[in-house]
């Protein structure tokens, strides 16, 4: 399970690594193939097309100079071949909440779903970079 647990947070900080180095290749490497993907922007309608959500990222790379985003206190919980890691993103001085889908294809976790929501109340902690036991499996 840890072994499932540290791949499911490298697929997660691999996206946060693309996004924060304005990497659409990467992106492109992580997003589901074969399986259906979605994605929220805050402000945003629903995307549900891979191109659509690709496009999407592009369109938010290009016109960003620095994206200074971090990840804090990514928590798993694991679904079989199904993975949800929420978390919160600091971008810009905000801090928003974030969920991450992935699904395990073809030997990758490969992300399915990205919301991102405003929060109302910022958040300074720090982040635990250590995941609680017992695992979190939900099923």
């Amino acid at each position: 399970m840890r072994d499932i647990i540290r791949a499911v947070l490298t697929a997660n900080s691999e996206f946060y690594r693309a996004f924060r180095e304005r990497d659409i290749g990467a992106l492109e490497d992580l997003l589901a193939v074969r399986s259906p993907v979605a994605c929220i922007h805050p402000g945003w309608d629903i995307l549900t097309d891979r191109e659509e959500v690709l496009n999407s990222w592009r369109q938010i790379l290009s016109h960003q100079q620095d994206v200074a985003i971090e990840c804090r206190n990514a928590t798993p919980y694991i679904f079989d071949e199904v993975a949800i890691v929420l978390c919160h993103e600091r971008l810009g001085g905000h801090t928003l909440a974030a969920t991450n889908m992935f699904r395990h294809e073809e030997g990758e976790w490969r992300m399915i779903h990205h919301q991102a929501s405003p929060m109302a109340v910022s958040m300074d902690e720090p982040e635990d970079p250590d995941i609680p036991e017992p695992t979190r499996r939900l099923h």
